[in-house]
């Protein structure tokens, strides 16, 4: 071991806490980072394997339209050769807390497809096709919800209850099976009220000229899709999300490489006099350079691997709140394992490691270049550094002018708008440290005239130690402008969510089936359910709505038949077209509203024609107008219920929107509703309109509840990069805080002195954040939530989010300087003045 390794090990054994920050620091970046990568993966991962598992190795699939295909299809085909054909039923069921997607299938025709269809054959099929409630768990699945072969237990479905019998468990660990529930076709039919029908027929076509004979075998109406791109369209629904949560994660490790930068750098300040000492005994400047370079790369990977098993564990906590944002806003989604690849522990070490060595680059170079002399005196480099604030302005107006280039740049790529956003963030981080230097000097004054010589000493202190408390202040300022950024964001999103909402729930109350609409799974309401609620004198009249999900050539698209009440058109607010137009054609052409999001997705606009297929086969409608809609970031089409009866066999409704007589208290008319629908064939929900405006809003907090956590995990990075330069400032200081203590400050000053360092730094980072938190709103709101799911939104800034900024900026800062300023308050005059 060299004298300088030897002598740098004895001074971090000295003081450890610089390097143990150092190494935190890297931590929480990774962990961070790791953590989201974890659950993104794993919940994107749980899904492929679900969809794996469901379509197995089917090459295609014939799908019909919302009414499903008549299973005599099937029949059909087999007869005309196609011998590698299964028919498959789907719906969602919910047993003790969990979703499942049963999945009803032909037992002797399972085979080619699917591997499990293994567990199934012998006692299995006799079971499943023998016994009227028998269903079938993965042996994991069976474990988790404490069931044995035999067991009954409840279903409950779409409101309804059913009792089944566990009558076989599968012997197989595939974990695509954690979310599914098997049973016979003729079973699950009966189970999901859909006798006669199939969601669709697997296939595995040989080749093309397969493909041509089965499509002139088809119905109008029914149609064969590869099964590879209808799983691929499926995922691409939930990716924006995850790109989202991954782009915050790497803000995280942004402000942990500015962590690095400090400690970092405070570590090359702080041994300066033993550096230079050792320069002096014949070190050369490579040696240093190597001796610090191959510190911050221990520091790394030290870091790098606590951080990867800190975010192993932070991954399960997010993980549960990602599987429950996608199942609100995409699919039902059934996680039961963490997905940690070897790609997420190399990312993380890899990204680890670079932000050490790129963070301690500039101090090792420091280290190395600086003469014996000049390092031995303080002032030279914070001289250096006043001579590099120029530099830093114009780098930063640079890096931010090729940002707002791009936010400028007509695209849709989602990567484009995130280089943008971190170019203006490390373009304004640049600029932090100069506008720092200018605030504490411009106070300079009034805190002497406020606080005295205390006062005075601690603003020119901080202007004294720029190469420390600029990088500290960057660190907060930028963790707390996320804090802003995303704040702003988030409520101008709810803001105009609760507009919208009080604009399109224009009935006083609502029928629906329960349930969800999904691909295959279509809830109606019982027939008589409109006749009942118009026969109630409290009821003036009655809107109703079918969603359902049809195919088109560029992908499934959710479409909603609506027979409107006169006030309907009143809940539409359009970004192109007049509404008064847009109905009369809606109800007596092929014409279609899209939402927002749709347009941008596809890029269509007012008089544009969509292609929708349908049972009398593939039609174009003109789009009459493009609408604000905030309930699917996939997009919506709405036609007039006259229109889909016409090109669609499906009489079913989903739900009715009942319009109440002028004058009628709301309480007593929803217990006469509900009396109304009490004895119907299938149970329905009746909500007012206020709940379900309650119940959406309580959704989209869940759904941003992943955003808050990782904004504060961001600004406890930032804590711990102020805590260790405000450690730094004093330990630099010892010597002329007892200078001051042997001229008569008292402990009590120079705790205080430093508590006012500590609050001047972070209002420095508060008030320094605002406009950049600012900035990044506008562009999350106008660039990347536009790129992502389609929505336009009002800026709202919201006074409370800019005083929360400042006011966590000035918190964090002021318990930071709580430790520095009672070491510095208790500390011996004696030993800082005794010459070494």
């Amino acid at each position: 071991m060299t004298l300088l390794a030897k002598a740098l090990i004895r001074d971090h054994r000295k003081r450890p806490w610089n390097i143990l920050f150092s190494i935190l620091g890297v931590a929480l970046g990774v962990a961070i980072v790791v953590a989201v990568d974890i659950a993104n993966s794993s919940a994107s991962r749980a899904f492929e394997m679900s969809l794996e598992t469901v379509t197995g190795r089917a090459t295609h699939q014939v799908l019909g339209g919302p009414a499903g295909l008549d299973e005599t299809l099937y029949a059909q085909l087999r007869r005309q050769g196609f011998r590698e054909s299964a028919p498959v039923v789907e719906g969602h069921v919910q047993t003790r807390g969990e979703t499942f997607t049963l999945l009803g299938l032909e037992p002797f025709a399972e085979a080619p497809f699917r591997d499990y269809a293994d567990g199934i054959r012998g006692e299995g099929v006799s079971a499943l096709v023998t016994d009227v409630d028998a269903v079938m768990l993965s042996a994991r699945t069976a474990a988790r919800l404490d069931l044995e072969s035999g067991d009954r237990f409840t279903l409950s479905i779409r409101g309804r209850e059913e009792t089944v019998t566990l009558r076989s468990v599968l012997d197989t660990d595939e974990p695509g099976l954690d979310g599914i529930m098997l049973a016979d076709i003729a079973h699950a039919q009966v189970l999901l009220q859909r006798l006669g029908q199939l969601d669709r027929i697997d296939l595995i076509l040989p080749d093309d000229q397969a493909l041509e004979r089965l499509r002139t075998l088809l119905p109008e109406g029914a149609e064969v899709m590869a099964t590879q791109s209808r799983n691929e369209a499926t995922l691409q629904m939930s990716r924006a999300f995850h790109i989202n949560l991954t782009a915050m994660s790497l803000l995280a490790l942004l402000v942990g490489a500015f962590l690095i930068y400090n400690t970092m750098i405070f570590s090359v300040l702080r041994r300066r006099r033993l550096l230079a000492t050792l320069r002096m005994q014949g070190m050369t400047g490579a040696e240093l350079f190597r001796l610090v370079m191959t510190e911050a790369l221990l520091v790394g990977l030290i870091g790098s691997v606590l951080g990867l098993l800190a975010g192993t564990l932070i991954g399960q906590f997010l993980l549960q709140m990602v599987t429950r944002t996608v199942s609100d806003m995409y699919f039902v989604l059934t996680v039961t394992e963490l997905h940690l690849t070897l790609w997420v522990v190399l990312k993380g070490l890899l990204l680890g490691i670079a932000a050490t060595l790129a963070a301690a680059l500039g101090p090792a170079w420091e280290a190395a270049r600086i003469s014996p002399r000049d390092a031995l005196s303080r002032s030279t480099l914070e001289r250096g550094v006043g001579r590099l604030m120029p530099w830093l302005i114009g780098a930063g107006l640079i890096l931010m002018g090729l940002g707002w280039i791009l936010v400028q740049w007509p695209s849709q790529s989602l990567l484009l708008g995130f280089a943008a956003l971190f170019l203006l963030i490390l373009g304004y981080a640049l600029l932090i440290p100069p506008a720092l230097l200018m605030l504490a000097r411009s106070l300079t004054g009034p805190m002497g005239a406020t606080f005295g010589a205390v006062g005075r000493l601690s603003a020119r202190g901080v202007s004294a130690g720029m190469s420390r408390a600029g990088p500290a202040t960057a660190a907060l300022a930028l963790a707390v402008s996320a804090t802003i950024g995303v704040g702003v964001m988030v409520e101008s999103f709810r803001t105009t969510v609760d507009v919208w909402l009080g604009q399109t729930l224009q009935s006083d109350v609502y029928v629906s089936a329960p349930g969800r609409s999904g691909v295959g799974v279509n809830p109606t309401l019982p027939d008589d359910a409109r006749s009942r609620v118009e026969a109630l004198e409290a009821v003036e009249t009655v809107s109703t709505a079918r969603r359902v999900h049809v195919h088109s050539p560029q992908g499934t698209v959710e479409v909603m038949a609506v027979d409107p009440a006169p006030r309907t058109p009143e809940g539409y607010r359009y970004r192109a077209g007049d509404g008064a137009t847009a109905w009369q054609a809606l109800e007596n052409q092929d014409a279609v509203l899209i939402s927002e999001p749709l347009a941008w997705r596809l890029s269509l606009g007012l008089n544009d024609t969509l292609t929708l297929r349908t049972d009398r086969g593939p039609r174009e409608f003109t789009i009459v107008g493009v609408v604000q809609e905030y309930g699917s970031d996939r997009g919506l089409v709405t036609v007039h219920r006259a229109l889909y009866d016409r090109y669609w066999d499906d009489p079913g409704v989903a739900s009715l929107g009942i319009y109440l007589r002028d004058g009628i208290a709301l309480d007593p008319a929803l217990e006469d509703i509900r009396a109304a629908v009490a004895d119907l064939e299938a149970p329905v929900l009746v909500t007012a309109s206020g709940e379900i405006r309650e119940m959406s809003m309580d959704i989209f907090d869940r759904t941003f509840a992943i955003t808050h956590i990782l904004r504060l995990l961001t600004v406890g990075v930032a804590f711990i990069g102020i805590l260790s330069a405000l450690m730094a400032l004093q330990m630099e200081r010892s010597k002329e805080n007892a200078v001051l203590r042997a001229t008569g400050v008292t402990p009590g000053e120079l705790g205080g002195m430093v508590a006012l360092q500590s609050g001047l730094l972070g209002l420095a980072a508060g008030l320094l954040a605002m406009p950049l938190g600012l900035l990044m709103s506008q562009v999350l709101i106008e660039v990347i939530n536009l790129r992502s799911f389609g929505w336009s939104m009002q800026h709202d800034v919201s006074p409370r989010v800019l005083m929360e900024g400042l006011w966590l900026a000035l918190l964090a800062a002021l318990l930071a300087g709580i430790y520095p300023g009672l070491r510095m308050a208790r500390a011996r005059p004696a030993e800082h003045l005794r010459e070494e």
